[in-house]
């Protein structure tokens, strides 16, 4: 999605106004909707998968 282009996860999914979506998959810990809300905003597969795994080994880390 060129709209996003040089953004941060962060300010996509704010600027996508998905970022309440994003916190409640992640509260519920539900790593495929993290995934699949993340791959809606141009981030690619793999790379959307390993941020979530990473959000979920070191928790602490919640700032993309």
């Amino acid at each position: 999605m060129c709209e996003f282009a040089g953004m941060t996860v962060e300010e996509r999914l704010v600027l996508s106004g998905m970022n309440f979506c994003f916190d409640e998959a992640a509260q519920a810990g539900n790593r495929s909707k993290m995934i699949q809300i993340l791959v809606a905003l141009g981030i690619a597969p793999a790379g959307a998968a390993k941020l979530v795994e990473t959000m979920f080994v070191s928790p602490e880390k919640d700032e993309f």
